[in-house]
């Protein structure tokens, strides 16, 4: 009885270690940023912050910005990466957690700088538009496109982000564009410069039109910077929205912990979004991930309150596991019992026919050797029964058998004393 109870409390165990080690998810993450400085690279720390608090270790990887992160992201590099709006990635390798922020494309001039606000009419302009690589590079490329502007209509600058105020008011720059949070470090930092205007384009609607994956939002008056008041007027932007993208597989609880992130840092209201806008399904154009849907949705369940989150978010999947455990080792459980008196039983019944065998020889007048020899056997068959270590609950069977070759044995031993007998 000790024996099967062990048996079916190691299976149970080794059922339960297996679910867990197929529950549990891994404890790192890389996550593909953006430069050093740059509002991906902050934002990146943010999560990181909330990911420790589970005792997941966020890895961040800094990038030249979006077009290596979607590169580092198809090449299974990275497990998750911020895109910016309108950088494309293989569907078949990324899935989006959803949108998370909106990115305004702000174009800065000096304040004493006539720019023609129709950004069709830009000639002969001197733009830092982004480094190679970069999202705003990318988004610039396409914004020329949308406003009929050719490449060498301007002059290209890829100063980095932190030097474009000064090149502007030395006159290196006319023009510097940023595709970013309105409040990036380096934009903050940009605000404060004195003798810089935010460029009011017109036509923005008609721009964002041609833009598949822009929308126009509004900065009111004071939204960038209060000291100086920037924009002084009300201004409506391009805008691109900003998606979190995890790579196909990625463990469900990351997905859940990273979804969990996103909703505890952007769902509130902004400069320019109202609350709840973020994180968003819409506008993704990518997959989105299942698990991330069904929490932005329908927020955490119950289960999030009474159990470990790697657990919680995988509720029906524990279901799923726990299926076949209901199903086979339980039934199979319970059939240990029977299985281990049979064996118990079959140590003694294994003897039986090689005794039957002998009691029908017996029946065919053996001659006397043939007596010795059975006997012989008999002794042998004693001997392997009477070694036999059995639990208390089936040592009846042992005794029955060596009862039984006790009969036999006596049967042998009568039939010899009557031949000796009947020889004298």
């Amino acid at each position: 009885m000790r024996l099967w109870i062990t048996i079916s409390a190691a299976m149970v165990l080794a059922v339960l270690v297996a679910i867990i080690l197929l529950l549990h998810p891994p404890g790192d993450l890389r996550m593909a940023a953006g430069p050093a400085g740059g509002a991906y690279i902050e934002v990146a720390q943010d999560y990181s912050d909330i990911l420790a608090e589970d005792d997941i270790r966020l890895e961040i990887v800094e990038t030249a910005g979006s077009v290596e992160n979607a590169r580092l992201l198809e090449d299974g590099a990275v497990d998750v990466a911020f895109l910016q709006g309108g950088i494309e990635v293989d569907p078949d390798r990324a899935q989006a957690i959803g949108t998370v922020f909106f990115e305004p494309m702000i174009f800065m001039a000096r304040e004493d700088a006539w720019i023609p606000p129709n950004p069709a009419l830009w000639r002969g302009l001197s733009i830092n538009s982004g480094a190679p690589g970069s999202g705003t590079a990318d988004a610039f490329r396409d914004f020329e496109r949308a406003v009929g502007l050719a490449q060498e209509d301007n002059v290209h600058v890829a100063l980095p982000y932190d030097q474009a105020a000064d090149a502007l008011l030395d006159g290196t720059l006319d023009i510097a564009v940023f595709v970013a949070p309105i409040e990036a470090p380096y934009l903050l930092a940009a605000y404060e410069v004195p003798g810089l205007k935010v460029l009011n384009l017109e036509h923005v609607e008609a721009i964002s039109r041609r833009l598949s994956y822009a929308t126009v939002v509004t900065v009111p008056t004071g939204g960038m910077s209060l000291n100086p008041v920037l924009p002084p007027r009300p201004v409506d932007l391009i805008a691109l929205e900003a998606r979190l993208v995890v790579r196909p597989g990625l463990h469900p609880a990351l997905v859940n912990r990273l979804t969990m992130a996103a909703i505890a840092l952007h769902e509130a209201q902004g400069i320019i979004n109202d609350p709840g806008a973020f994180p968003g399904i819409e506008g993704t154009a990518l997959p989105l991930n299942n698990t991330a849907r069904q929490l932005i949705l329908e927020g955490p369940s119950t289960w999030h309150d009474w159990l470990p989150y790697w657990v919680a978010a995988q509720v029906n999947r524990v279901f799923l596991l726990f299926l076949p455990f209901f199903f086979i080792v339980l039934p199979l459980v319970r059939l240990l019992p029977r299985i281990y008196a049979y064996f118990q039983r079959w140590r003694v019944w294994q003897h039986y026919p090689e005794i039957r065998l002998i009691e029908q020889d017996l029946a065919d007048n053996p001659s006397a050797e043939d007596l010795v020899r059975m006997q012989g056997q008999l002794q042998v068959l004693d001997e392997k029964l009477a070694d036999l270590r059995l639990p208390a609950a089936y040592r009846q069977g042992q005794y029955d058998a060596r009862l039984h070759l006790e009969l036999v044995q006596k049967r042998i031993a009568d039939m010899r004393a009557q031949d000796s007998g009947g020889g004298g």
